[in-house]
């Protein structure tokens, strides 16, 4: 008689649960730290999916041993797996949290840990105690491990948590033992700049823990420092600075979102040595034990488990000797005869390039996948004119009011008029020379950017009078300058493209574009209030303008159209003006007092074409330069006054440009004001 899908699953759920529980662990060991650079939901759903998979098939399939179906002979090996799912529950050393709330819930990892850790032990006291000596202490080990993985993620996720991550830190002199490597030994690495860089990194890597906790910071006024020193020399290379930047955040990420923070101990060496080798003893023990009465499939189902771990714990012990961490440890520790050992005598150098070696060869970059400490380089764009002027196209429309109907018309528009493209080289140039603009005497001993948004650019030293007279029209709240200049800009660049012939203002759109994006999809990283409200009916007026004004497409977009700005695949395009955006901007110009008196209870519109006429008529030669100014301005006080917390949420998805700007006004707070220093505008 043919077995039903619920005999099946009876008769062979665990071992279906066990090899799933692997595979879940294969996949985040080579693909977890893909996050690190991107931002892609083709990426980041699948991640997500193995992510919380993993954990729930662990569990279940725990539960599932204690009823299998299976005669008391197999229940023995079958047990076995028991501890192979404690190791499971301990993940990989890639991955901890996958999101920054994750970490908060490490009270119930410690009481899964408790419930797991009785329930594998009453396994095998129940079903291998006493079935030989050799199959008993195999199991043993392999729990010991186990619980010894488990028990570590647990911590890794507790100290990971924001609020005892800063409660960890003390108002004391920091330990100096990173820049005093860097110092002594630069020349071991002459030949890898990155290595340089990363060394720098560590080295100035409490900067960026403190910042992101918001934790006290200690800033000595006497003398120059080893760190201001290298911080003054880091400010006269922005594109050194940038890159030391980028690797401080990844090793942020490190301490929030991997075990980083646990394995790079003496505890956590020693974990990550005696695993393979529990493991590899356990496996010589199983294979002496007597396994002719045990079905065939699971002896091959054990041995797989078997393989798997040994394999994921090499990997786990190689990448951490061979991390960067690893220096970090050897540089501060206390013992001596470990730094001489390892470090002076450069075995541990010689470990540190076969790593490096061999990820960049090709079995390295599939294994390795995403192991850059690079971030995405991206930033998102959202265009306010091109948006509401999308609307009126026919298959456009069609699709937001079926999608309106099923509630999803919000989640429609974002991504569907939003996207993300590789950050121009131009506005990367800008943004790596934030920190040669801003002195110590613009930052507040809390760390905060003294003068308003666009202030400074705005200033009467470049431009005499302007500032006032656009104050009226800047708006009292971040969020609401942010949609008029932004609104104003693409009214100014629509006359300055018309009056010029190859006129080019992509880093201009791009800025204010990215800004407008944080906006709408971003908004807890802009300081302020959020406008939703006030962004709604701003867009309701831009609608009653195409719509009184039969502001129509020749022709709407096909469905492979469609199908490419869903996919992200339009991103050529959003940094130039389309036909549609250039007539609305047009039509916003010239409209007339009285239409434009229906917007007197939201004026943002007005504001936005006051600004722009203001400008255009101030006799600014270098109009572009002046609103590229403003937006950097822009920029650097949504860096500063962002929550500590929404940066260290964003570096799970690839970072954001905003966070790499905080991060340099943050390193400006060590710098004692140089009096020969030349103060100059974004």
């Amino acid at each position: 008689m043919a077995e039903g899908p619920l005999d099946f699953w009876i008769n062979w759920g665990s071992q279906i649960g066990v090899l799933l529980s692997l595979a879940f662990q294969v996949i985040l060991h080579l693909f977890a730290n893909v996050r690190r650079r991107s931002n892609s939901a083709m990426l980041r759903v699948p991640l997500w999916l193995a992510y919380q998979l993993s954990d729930m098939t662990a569990i279940y399939a725990a539960g599932q041993l204690l009823y299998s179906s299976n005669t008391p002979q197999d229940h023995q090996l079958i047990a076995l797996w028991a501890p192979f799912l404690l190791l499971h529950l301990g993940g990989p050393d890639n991955i901890t949290a996958y999101a920054l709330e994750d970490s908060k819930l490490w009270k119930r990892h410690l009481l899964i840990l408790v419930v797991q850790v009785a329930g594998a032990g009453y396994v095998l006291y129940k079903y291998i105690a006493g079935s030989g000596i050799l199959l008993t202490l195999a199991a043993i080990l392999i729990l010991i491990v186990g619980v010894a993985k488990y028990g570590e993620r647990t911590w890794a996720l507790r100290s990971a948590n924001l609020s005892i991550l800063q409660s960890s830190f003390k108002a004391q002199a920091r330990d100096k033992h990173h820049t005093h490597f860097y110092i002594e030994h630069q020349d071991w690495h002459n030949d890898l700049e990155d290595e340089l860089v990363l060394q720098r990194a560590h080295s100035l890597f409490h900067i960026c823990k403190r910042g992101i906790v918001d934790s006290v910071v200690e800033v000595d006024p006497d003398g120059p420092t080893e760190e201001k020193e290298i911080i003054r020399g880091l400010r006269g290379n922005p594109e050194r600075m940038w890159k030391v930047m980028q690797m401080e955040l990844s090793l942020m990420y490190d301490i929030l979102y991997t075990k980083a923070g646990v394995i790079h101990s003496m505890v956590g060496y020693c974990i990550r040595v005696m695993s393979p080798l529990a493991i590899a003893t356990s496996l010589v023990l199983f294979q002496l034990s007597g396994k002719d009465s045990y079905s065939q499939l699971d002896v091959d189902i054990t041995y797989t488990l078997f393989g798997g771990a040994l394999v994921l714990e090499m990997k786990s012990l190689l990448g951490a000797l061979g991390s960067s961490w690893a220096l970090a440890f050897l540089c501060s520790t206390r013992w001596d005869w470990l730094r001489h050992s390892v470090l002076c005598t450069g075995r541990w150098h010689q470990v540190r390039r076969s790593v490096i070696s061999f990820r960049r060869s090709w079995p390295g970059k599939i294994i390795m996948k995403g192991s850059s400490r690079e971030w995405s380089g991206t930033m998102g764009q959202h265009n306010m004119l091109r948006f509401r002027a999308g609307q009126v196209d026919p298959m456009s429309r069609r699709l937001g009011n079926l999608l309106n109907m099923l509630m999803l018309g919000g989640q429609w528009d974002r991504r569907y008029y939003s996207c993300t493209v590789v950050v121009p080289e131009n506005v990367m140039k800008d943004a790596q020379r934030v920190g040669r603009w801003v002195s110590r005497d613009d930052i507040n001993t809390m760390g905060l950017l003294r003068h308003n948004w666009g202030e400074s650019a705005l200033a009467d030293r470049y431009y005499p009078g302007l500032y006032k007279k656009l104050e009226e029209y800047h708006g009292v709240d971040f969020h609401e300058s942010v949609m008029c200049w932004h609104i104003a800009t693409d009214l100014i660049l629509a006359k300055e493209e018309k009056e010029k012939e190859d006129f080019a203002a992509d880093k201009l759109r791009a800025l204010s574009n990215y800004m407008m994006f944080l906006l709408v999809n971003r908004p807890y990283m802009l300081p302020g209030l959020p406008q939703n409200w006030l962004y709604k009916q701003t867009c309701n007026n831009l609608d009653k303008i195409c719509n009184d004004y039969d502001l129509v497409g020749s022709l709407g977009d096909s469905l492979w159209t469609v199908l490419k700005k869903l996919l992200g695949l339009h991103h050529h395009s959003v940094l130039e003006s389309s036909g549609l955006e250039k007539k609305l901007a047009d039509l916003i110009m010239k409209l007339p007092k009285e239409h434009a008196s229906s917007f007197s209870e939201t004026p943002r519109l007005l504001y936005a074409r006051s600004v722009a006429v203001i400008i255009l008529e101030s006799g600014v030669v270098d109009k572009v330069r002046l609103l590229l100014d403003l937006w950097m301005d822009f920029l650097a006080y949504a860096a500063n006054r962002c929550i500590r917390e929404s940066h260290a949420q964003k570096l799970s998805t690839g970072g954001e440009l905003v966070t790499i700007v905080w991060l340099i006004l943050e390193h400006l707070r060590y710098l004692k004001e140089d009096p020969n220093q030349q103060h100059g505008h974004v």
